[in-house]
Formats: structure tokens, sequence, C-alpha cells
């Protein structure tokens, strides 16, 4: 049986000269009720909007959403002269400011500079579980594979005008807040509900919306929600990670049937593991998503391929992951074209003119084509 999965992806708004632009309030007065295809909503800061896919099986449907979602999102913007644009942190100076909601005024008043100044753009993969028993399941054995997905998917180089040497600085950003991050094995939806209940008891986080988990079982829908990543610049990159997702949830419910254990990794060695991800992305070395030995990205990417292949054959992407993921070493994913944007001229007004033309440009692939 194929699963359903479906995305959430976070864009900046952008003005005519690059800047972050607050529009978010205008766009969505402006914005069509949702028939039958992608919807836009608010997200935390004005300057961001967050698009959602339908749930989809195929992988060719999934990537029209996630254009359909994209150029939604820029239509809207475009009539009050600005573009929306898929980078994960803004490349030129910005000043956030906040949506108007309770919630987040009381976030604001609570948690400083944190809440105040940090606008990441996320990509969030969901995909259908049977039960909240198989999703712990799923949380278990996907855990040590996360930092290879960041990895890919890195395309945040750039913050308020300079480059932050990191390949994701929204990691960085993102880590700010008290509960992002890896997680240990549950082994049991007990010890899972367990969990978040004691974080949510100490008082710091406000509630278990707060739980900013690189992966967790969804509350609002049957899913598991996998939230490692960046945003990615490319819509066809964006496809072939969300096929990589849905291919370890796959996998993992497999093994758990099978009753093979999760891998023994301790939470700290991950996080040191996506610190690495999100430093040199796939230009560096990673630690092994299974031998925990220093390797060069090329080969935890390889081994993540390989863990999936299966499941990617029976889903049939597994042709369109590679293709992409050669695609992705070959330009350094994101950060590396932004990168290669600036060092054109210099100039990151050049970055951002990159991310309006790579956000919209309707690419193809032998397996996937956007008409």
């Amino acid at each position: 049986m194929v699963r359903t999965f479906g995305v959430e992806e976070e864009l900046l708004l952008v003005d005519a000269r690059g800047l972050a632009a607050p529009l978010a309030p205008a766009l969505l007065a402006d914005a069509p009720p949702v028939v039958d295809g992608p919807s836009v909503s608010a997200e935390f800061n004005q300057e961001m909007i967050e698009t959602q896919t339908r749930p989809v099986l195929s992988t060719s449907d999934l990537l029209l959403d996630i254009v359909g979602g994209r150029e939604l999102a820029d239509s809207l913007a475009q009539r009050h002269g600005a573009r929306a644009i898929a980078v994960a942190m803004s490349p030129m100076r910005m000043r956030p400011h906040v949506t108007d909601d309770p919630r987040y005024a009381k976030m604001i008043e609570r948690y400083g500079l944190t809440a105040r100044g940090t606008l990441v753009c996320g990509y969030h993969v969901h995909v259908g579980i049977d039960s909240r028993e198989e999703g712990v399941a799923v949380l278990d054995r996907i855990r040590t594979w996360l930092p290879t997905l960041l990895a890919l998917s890195a395309n945040s180089p750039f913050f308020g005008g300079a480059d932050t040497g990191h390949a994701s600085y929204r990691f960085a950003a993102w880590h700010q807040w008290q509960s992002a991050g890896p997680t240990d094995v549950f082994g049991s939806v007990e010890a899972y509900d367990r969990f978040e209940r004691f974080l949510v008891d100490t008082g710091v986080i406000l509630d278990s919306g707060m739980l900013y988990l690189d992966a967790r079982v969804s509350h609002k829908v049957p899913t598991v929600e996998i939230r490692v990543a960046d945003v990615c610049l490319d819509a066809r990159d964006a496809a072939v990670i969300a096929a990589l997702v849905r291919a370890l949830v796959d996998t993992a419910v497999a093994e758990w049937r099978a009753g093979i254990p999760p891998a023994a990794v301790p939470s700290a060695a991950l996080r040191l593991a996506e610190w690495q991800a999100a430093l040199t992305g796939v230009n560096g070395s990673l630690p092994h998503p299974v031998t925990w030995r220093e390797v060069s990205a090329v080969e935890a990417v390889d081994a993540l391929v390989a863990h999936t292949a299966g499941a990617l054959e029976a889903n049939g992407d597994l042709a369109l992951v590679r293709r992409g993921v050669a695609r992705i070493h070959a330009v350094g994913g994101g950060a590396g074209r932004q990168r290669s944007a600036f060092a054109r001229r210099g100039r990151m007004r050049d970055v951002v003119g990159l991310a309006v033309t790579a956000t919209h440009e309707q690419s193809e692939d032998d397996d996937l084509v956007v008409a």
C-alpha cells in the first residue's frame, strides 16, 4: 500500500529591493477560497507565508501541488509589488514583524529576542500512518537519518547581508527555541505521551504546539511530521526530499513489524551530526548514519538512498531520487546555488534575484514533468 504524503513550505516575501516585506496579512486577505488544490496560511511573521499541499499518493502529484502553492503565493505577492521566494533565511538585512495573534503576542512577551528576531522558513513533510503506535515506532527508527536530510535541504548560507559560513544557518537560528532538535528512542506511545506531558508541565513552553522536535506525531492529522529540513530553493529538490521521507517511514514500519530494534544512538550524537550537516550541507563531511564514523556527505547520502531503496522502488520514486540527489550534489543544493549567485558580482540582490527565478522555474525532470 502506498502511503499518502503532503508538505508545508514556508516562503519569504520580498519587495522590489529584495528586502523582506511584512505583507502576509494583505496577501491572505486576497487569497481565494480553497476548492481543490494547494492552500496558503499565515505564519509567525508577516514577512512569510505558508503553503500546504493536499495529501497525495504520487510524487508527481506532490510536485504539482508544491509548484501550485508557490505560484499561488507569488501571484498574491505580485499584486503588492512583491515576490514569494523559497529561501530559509533572508539574505538581506531585515526586521521581522510578528503576525497579530494572541498566542504569538504571548510568545513575544515571554521569550524576548528569540521570538522577536527569528524569521526562518522550514519545510515540513507529513506522511500518513495507521496508528499512533506505528507513528512512534517510525520516530524511533528514522532519527539517525534526519541529519542527512538536513544536509540535502540546506538553503540558508546568507543572513542579514552576510555569509554565515553555514549551509543552513536556519538550523542555528531555529535551535534557539527550547524544544527544537532530536529526541531519544521512546519505545512506546505511553513513553511518547509522558515525554510530551513532561515538557509541557515544566512551564518553559506554552503548550504542545511548541514541541519543535525534528519529527513528531501530529496532533491534528494521522501523520508523522518531519520538520528538520530547510525550505528548498528548487521545487524538484523538495519533491525528492519528500519522497525520501516517505520511503524512510515505509522502511521504519517494515523494521518495526519485523521486530528490528531502533539504533541506540544518543540524541547528543544526533545533535552533533545535525550541526555538521547544517555547517557544510552536501559539500563536506558527515557522520555516517549507520557507522557514525566521519565520511563524505556523498557517502552519507548514498547510505540513505541504499537504506530506503526498496521502499523508493515500491513507490515508483527510485529513479527520480537518484537523479535528484545527483543534481543536488552537482550544484551544492540551495546553499551552493545562492553562493554561486553572490560570487559573480558580490551583490546580495543577485542572490534574491536567483531565488525569485529558482523558486518559480518550471524545470522538467524525466520522471516528474510540471506542465
